[in-house]
């Protein structure tokens, strides 16, 4: 199957959560899909990154993983994943925080390049710890991904309009014309 980081695959709203959300299903273990095990999907991301993130404008270019980082950056991904999304379910970030410090910390000092994939991560997820609003923070209610909700009332309900709305949408009124079908 062929695969390319189009514009949809950043919609977290912050780089930290894109990079969270690059497993796709993610509990759902007969579907699951990390898109970082195939090594070109992992080495193209920096560069989608830079034209799609919403951060783009505060981290700038992002150089490529080194190989040797990429245990410690999937380490700081799945931090990051449980850490936010145990924030938005349960309202608490008990023990998960200083998980997800740790995984940030290792990134940092580690000793490849200071504007590497691994560190901009790092500090996005750092700006997301110290997020004003963690009310905005939410779990798309179509594909699971966590995002950043910057609409005006807080009322956004999916991570990507365009495809996540629409998706439910069109179920909804699947199931309401069958349902008019029935008997």
């Amino acid at each position: 199957m062929s695969f390319s980081w189009t514009p949809h695959r950043f919609s977290g709203g912050a780089l930290a959560l894109d990079v969270a959300n690059s497993v796709i299903l993610r509990h759902d273990h007969a579907r699951r899909v990390d898109r970082f095990d195939v090594e070109t999907q992992l080495a193209a991301f920096p560069d989608a990154a830079v034209q799609f993130c919403a951060e783009r404008a505060i981290f700038g270019e992002v150089a490529p993983l080194a190989p040797t980082d990429k245990d410690e950056f999937i380490r700081l991904r799945e931090a990051t994943d449980r850490y936010f999304r145990s924030r938005v379910l349960t309202g608490s970030d008990n023990l998960l925080l200083a998980e997800l410090l740790e995984a940030i910390a290792r990134v940092l000092r580690s000793g490849s390049n200071p504007d590497s994939l691994g560190k901009a991560t790092a500090h996005s997820a750092l700006r997301l710890v110290a997020m004003p609003e963690p009310e905005r923070m939410k779990i798309c209610g179509n594909c699971g991904w966590l995002f950043l909700d910057r609409s005006k009332n807080k009322s956004r309900t999916w991570c990507d309009m365009a495809v996540c709305g629409n998706r439910a949408k069109a179920n909804r009124h699947y199931r309401r014309r069958k349902e008019e079908e029935t008997p």
